[in-house]
């Protein structure tokens, strides 16, 4: 049984998004679609208990998810006008399109469809593609639940009111759909680097998916900037992954981790890819973070950390992308250099736009920076509204030690996403933590 449940937790990994871009061509409808594959996975469950695994999973669900698209179109009384699309290979790609060579990565662009808002086309790609919960969506864009659920439903609604076509865009109309897939990658990366609920830092899974997809993007458009940064910036942060945690699963901070385990091959490559990414005029803002990644990659120590450099760059961040969440990154890197006094004032104008309430960092980093000015109740109350906002054991078993150290524990009235505002989580968050 454990055998069994492992297989298809592996295939549900690795192939759920082939899997559903196969049955999209027979139901040019996302919802079913989606549907079609669910059902195959849970009587992969029963057959394979009793056949065993098949040699090829994929291809297993495959024909079961095709099969009951085609037995849902039937008694939808629409197979006669969906004949065409029995005969259609699954491997069949238009003559126009670009080349791809890997169904997650097609997907990715298929979902990142111009006609769609920016926002709706990364929360559709992050759910369908990568498999994030509504809910971790919505944690990502700092959004309600509700609200995220909505967007994805009317996402699924325009493409089929708009007979958005499943097909690959023509080579030259990739670049308009480049920034979505950028950015999905690199969502899809802070969820598994941070994971926003669960009893682990890391989401291995969603890591290691995010690395791949980065990589096969680099591959295709080896020439464009911006995917060179996105990749050397995944590499950065994946080379420290193994040590982000102590053996008991307790978080540890950039100072107190093992240097000396991180993937040094995984920095080199990133190195040489950050080198590339910053050439050839302004960078963009993946290369941006993924320099600043670097500098905390290469440091000897944490104090040999070169925070004046930092503070540059992040200068040069909020340039090109003027996110609140970048500012707040920014603060952390103001307290390194100029003190905690000075990054407090920043955090606290943060706190008065009103744009990243309910953002658990926003509060975390407030009280770390109250707590080496030495203002304990203070800091003990920041500390508590984090301690509310964290979803994550690892985090809040953080956050409550932290609390103990600085004073008494208070219970105020639980802060909730619902209050959250719009915005966009960067994976380099808080800094000095993690």
């Amino acid at each position: 049984m454990t055998s069994v449940r492992q297989a298809i937790d592996d295939a549900h990994r690795r192939e759920w998004a082939a899997v559903l871009a196969a049955t999209v061509r027979v139901t040019r409808d996302l919802d079913l679609a989606e549907e079609c594959v669910q059902d195959a996975y849970v009587a992969a469950l029963d057959s394979w208990m009793s056949g065993g695994v098949p040699a090829r999973p994929g291809a297993w669900l495959t024909t079961a998810a095709r099969h009951n698209a085609l037995d849902a179109l039937r008694r939808a009384r629409t197979l006669r006008s969906k004949l065409h699309l029995l005969v259609e290979p699954v491997e069949a790609e238009p003559s126009t399109g670009a080349v791809v060579p890997d169904d997650r990565l097609r997907l990715v662009f298929l979902c990142c469809h111009p006609a769609l808002a920016p926002e709706a086309q990364v929360a559709l790609t992050l759910r369908l593609v990568c498999g994030v919960t509504t809910a971790d969506t919505a944690k990502a864009f700092l959004v309600p639940e509700p609200t995220m659920a909505a967007r994805i439903t009317r996402a699924k609604k325009k493409i089929a009111a708009a007979r958005i076509p499943f097909e690959m865009p023509d080579p030259a109309r990739l670049p308009e759909r480049l920034d979505t897939a950028l950015t999905t990658i690199h969502l899809l990366h802070t969820t598994g680097h941070t994971a926003p609920t669960g009893p682990t830092l890391v989401n291995d899974e969603f890591a290691e998916r995010a690395l791949d997809l980065a990589r096969m993007l680099c591959d295709l458009i080896p020439d464009e900037r911006e995917a060179r940064g996105l990749l050397a910036l995944l590499l950065a942060n994946h080379a420290r992954r193994a040590t982000r945690t102590a053996a008991d699963g307790r978080l540890l901070l950039l100072a107190d981790q093992d240097r000396s385990a991180w993937d040094q091959q995984a920095i080199a490559e990133a190195h040489d890819l950050v080198d590339g990414a910053l050439r050839g005029g302004s960078p963009g803002r993946f290369a941006l973070q993924a320099a600043i990644a670097m500098l905390h990659a290469t440091a000897p120590t944490y104090g040999d950390t070169d925070w004046a450099q930092i503070l540059v760059l992040y200068d040069e961040l909020l340039k090109v992308w003027p996110s609140p969440v970048v500012a707040l990154n920014r603060a952390v890197a103001v307290g390194m250099v100029d003190g905690p006094a000075s990054a407090l004032a920043e955090v606290e104008a943060l706190e008065q736009d009103g744009r990243l309430a309910g953002y658990r960092y926003l509060p975390a980093i407030k009280a770390d920076l109250l707590r080496r000015l030495g203002r304990r109740a203070e800091a003990a109350e920041a500390y508590e509204r984090a301690l509310a906002l964290a979803d994550n054991d690892a985090e809040r078993a953080f956050l409550a030690g932290r609390l103990a150290e600085t004073g008494p524990v208070r219970r105020p009235a639980r802060l909730g996403i619902d209050q959250a505002k719009s915005g966009i989580a960067s994976s380099n968050g808080a800094e000095q933590g993690e």
